[in-house]
């Protein structure tokens, strides 16, 4: 398990990878357009449906360097929204949480989108 790591006036801040993943999916599943997120390793998870507002971290994968902070976002879409659009939200709304939240800045969101699903559905 890492950390990312903020130096400070004072020390150093370390933020666990799984409070990352879940202030991220957090941010992520609020979007609009996306209808949930879905497990990085659905498979291995055994998770076939969305997460629940509890499991949010496993649709987030974090890969904390020394200087940089990227993430792996992977969602479902609602059906009849232009793919590009929620993926730009999703990515603007993440960089946002992060700032605000945290105060650690990611370098790079990456959204995948596992798949297209309508609301009701």
């Amino acid at each position: 398990m890492s950390q990312a790591v903020l130096q400070l006036p004072n020390g150093l801040l370390k933020v666990d990878d799984v409070a990352i993943a879940r202030i991220v999916g957090y941010a992520a599943s609020e979007c609009y357009g996306v209808v949930g997120m879905v497990s990085r390793n659905a498979v291995l998870d055994n998770i076939n449906g969305l997460l629940g507002r509890e499991n949010l971290g496993r649709g987030v994968e974090v890969h904390a360097e020394k200087d940089t902070l990227s993430v792996d976002v992977y969602i479902i879409v609602s059906f009849g929204v232009r793919i590009i659009e929620v993926a730009r939200n999703v990515i603007d709304h993440v960089h946002y949480a992060m700032e605000k939240t945290s105060g650690l800045p990611v370098d790079r969101v990456n959204v995948v989108v596992q798949g297209v699903r309508r609301p009701t559905e």
